[in-house]
């Protein structure tokens, strides 16, 4: 699997747990949401994703994005 398919996994994982989470404890949770959001957002523009880094760091393959 290459990075940019584990990063978007990665991102809909957090974002469903992080709704789920809202939904049955706290509207506190959403915070999660909202950052995960940001940071695809902040990647989007400037190519800089602090998971693609570490994953490539760790040897996984890359991808066309990252």
């Amino acid at each position: 699997m290459s990075i940019d398919r584990i990063v978007m996994a990665f991102a809909g994982t957090m974002i469903l747990l992080s709704l789920l989470l809202a939904q049955l404890f706290s509207s506190w949770w959403l915070l999660l949401t909202a950052f995960v959001g940001v940071n695809l957002l902040q990647a989007a523009f400037t190519g800089l994703c602090p998971l693609a880094m570490a994953l490539k760091r760790y040897g996984a393959k890359s991808g066309a994005a990252f």
